[in-house]
C-alpha cells in the first residue's frame, strides 16, 4: 500500500468525498484505512463495570484505500504516489511536483 500512517489524505468518493483528515490506522491485509473525522459511525455502548458510563459514541470506521489520495506537502494538492531509489533505499515521491515525502 502507499498510503502511510500519518499521511494527510483527500476522500475521493463516498459520503465523506472531499474531506481532508490524518491516517490513523492501516490495514493492509484488507488494503483499508481509518482517517481522523471521515466515515463516522455511532457506537452503542453498555456499561461493563458499576460506575461506568454507557451511551452512544462516535467511531471512526474503516474505508478502502483506493478511495483516498495522499495530499502532497509542498504542492498542496491530492496526488498519487511513485517510487525512486535512492541510495538503496526506496523514496516515496509525488507524482505532480516530484517532491519526496516522509
Amino acid at each position: 500500500m502507499r498510503i502511510k500512517k500519518g499521511d494527510t489524505v483527500k476522500i475521493l468518493s463516498g459520503n465523506d468525498k472531499g474531506k481532508t483528515g490524518e491516517v490513523l490506522e492501516v490495514i493492509p491485509k484488507t488494503e483499508k484505512i481509518i482517517v481522523k473525522g471521515v466515515n463516522i459511525r455511532k457506537k452503542h455502548v453498555k456499561p461493563r463495570k458499576q460506575g461506568e458510563e454507557g451511551g452512544i459514541i462516535p467511531v471512526e470506521c474503516a474505508i478502502h484505500s483506493s478511495k483516498a489520495n495522499v495530499v502532497c506537502p509542498k504542492c498542496g494538492k491530492p496526488t498519487r504516489i511513485g517510487y525512486i531509489e535512492e541510495k538503496d533505499e526506496k523514496v516515496r515521491v509525488c507524482k505532480k511536483c516530484n517532491t519526496k515525502l516522509k
